[in-house]
């Protein structure tokens, strides 16, 4: 790999124009004006006029000087502008710096004719495409596992005998009977997939950024009723709030929360857990518990 690199480096080189080849081709923008280096930019517009009324196309119609004129212009165009006529000055005493110069060539060139909005965008679709690819792949391989564990097979068993009533097929075709059942019987199949979400338009992130001042409206309106109903009006929290607090007390993820049964669900609630007194009262006894366990 040490070895290599240099070669990589050199074939790099000879492949890649030279740095300031990349303004003006092979030529010098300033010869082709016929300046030096050191011409202001009131010589460089005059050059310009003077070579343009002997090569215009409208003024001569010779094919060589017609491509002669482009070069000439395209010299001009970047003669004239002091930011892109110091990134070429820098190129021509700088060669070596290939990478540099051509990317500063790109961002004088095409950089302000991109529009920022569109680039946003453009990168948010890309984003979002390949989060939501992977999202979905991811979520296809976990049905393939669970599809495989015992559970699944015993369940999807069940169904098949409750749809056939009882009765095996004993002919040629069961196998393919079977895969045919399988398919239509394993969509009712409640798939328990921990750990992985099924894709969801509404979770990519740009659909999220364009959501964005809905989401933030959202919480402020929802701490604005929280803050007026059970800090100023001092109401009892309601059941969703209480779970809520609940939740967030014990750090329990909402997938998890919302497979409790309700029973447990309610003596957590009863609890008030996130008073701090009672969290305290709780974790003693949940220690407790696990010790006796023991």
């Amino acid at each position: 790999m040490a070895a290599a690199a240099p070669l990589l480096s050199l074939l790099l080189l000879l492949l890649l124009p030279a740095s300031n080849a990349i303004y003006c081709d092979e030529d010098d923008c300033y010869d082709l004006l016929g300046l030096k280096q050191d011409a202001n930019a009131s010589e460089i517009k005059k050059a310009y006029y003077k070579l343009s009324l002997k090569h215009h196309p409208d003024k001569n119609p010779d094919p060589e000087s017609r491509k002669l004129f482009v070069k000439i212009a395209n010299a001009y165009e970047i003669l004239k502008d002091e930011s892109t006529r110091e990134k070429y000055d820098y190129a021509i005493a700088h060669p070596e710096e290939i990478f540099y110069n051509t990317a500063q060539y790109y961002r004088a060139y095409y950089g302000h004719k991109t529009d920022p909005r569109a680039v946003l965008i453009g990168l948010l679709l890309i984003v979002s495409a390949f989060q939501y690819i992977n999202q979905l792949t991811r979520y296809n391989q976990a049905i393939e596992s669970v599809k495989q564990t015992p559970a699944y097979r015993n369940r999807l068993k069940a169904l098949e005998f409750e749809r056939t009533g009882g009765i095996a097929s004993k002919k040629k075709g069961h196998k393919l009977m079977d895969k045919k059942v399988e398919e239509a019987v394993s969509n009712e199949v409640e798939l328990q997939i921990h750990g992985v979400e099924k894709p969801s338009v509404w979770k990519l992130y740009g659909v999220q950024f364009i959501l964005l001042p809905y989401f933030i409206g959202k919480v402020l309106t929802w701490e604005i009723c929280w803050f007026w109903r059970y800090r100023v009006k001092k109401l009892p929290y309601a059941w969703e709030d209480a779970c809520y607090l609940t939740q967030t007390s014990l750090n329990i993820p909402a997938s998890t929360w919302k497979n409790i049964d309700e029973s447990r669900k309610e003596d957590l609630v009863t609890r008030r857990l996130w008073e701090k007194s009672n969290m305290e009262r709780y974790i003693a006894e949940t220690r407790k518990e696990s010790k006796r366990r023991r």
